[in-house]
């Protein structure tokens, strides 16, 4: 660009164009790698091409470039600093989750399903079941014989299985989708 300013002969294409080496330059010493340069370089072009507009003709291109350039770099760093660099998938695969919708139902189900077992059952079964105590710990609990306790669990189970029509074994634990998805994460994992 000469030191005289013309409006009509300025060709803003050409000058950019001609501040490209200099850009070049200056990106290398910001990343150190060709590739990663050109790419910088290229985002700088882009964007001063979108925004010729707020550019003064006459005024200084190449440090408005270099500006553009330099805020570009430090975006790209800004966004990096989030992104974590997962080229095996290691750490999507331990991010994933099985899915709940049905299971939390099923819990609901469980939940209604238990409050209508009469009291007795109920808390042998929760003593038993869900606390892990063992038929001795919980007959003490309740002051009442290990037979009496091991009783109540059994028709609380078969109670149970009939209020939420189960009909066998295979009815209890993951439905068949939870089943594929943990099929599929342990064979992608091994």
């Amino acid at each position: 660009m000469s030191d005289t300013f013309n409006p009509d002969t300025y060709d803003f294409r050409a000058e950019l164009l001609a501040v490209i080496p200099n850009l070049r330059a200056f990106a290398m010493s910001l990343v150190g790698a060709a590739d990663k340069a050109d790419d910088l370089v290229q985002e700088t072009l882009v964007r001063a091409w979108d925004k010729r507009s707020s550019f003064t003709p006459g005024t200084n291109l190449k440090g408005w470039l270099f500006t553009i350039l330099r805020n570009e770099f430090y975006s790209q760093m800004r966004k990096r600093k989030r992104e974590v660099s997962d080229p095996e998938g290691i750490m999507a695969e331990r991010l994933s989750s099985h899915p709940e919708q049905v299971g939390r139902l099923d819990m609901e189900d469980f939940k209604k399903a238990v409050n209508q077992l009469p009291e007795d059952q109920r808390e042998a079964l929760v003593l038993v079941g869900a606390s892990g105590f063992s038929y001795e710990e919980a007959a003490e609990i309740c002051d009442c014989a290990v037979g009496t306790i091991k009783s109540r669990v059994s028709r609380a189970r078969t109670q149970l299985a009939a209020i939420l029509k189960l009909e066998g074994d295979g009815e209890f634990g993951p439905d068949a989708v939870a089943v594929g998805v943990m099929n599929l994460t342990s064979s992608s994992a091994a």
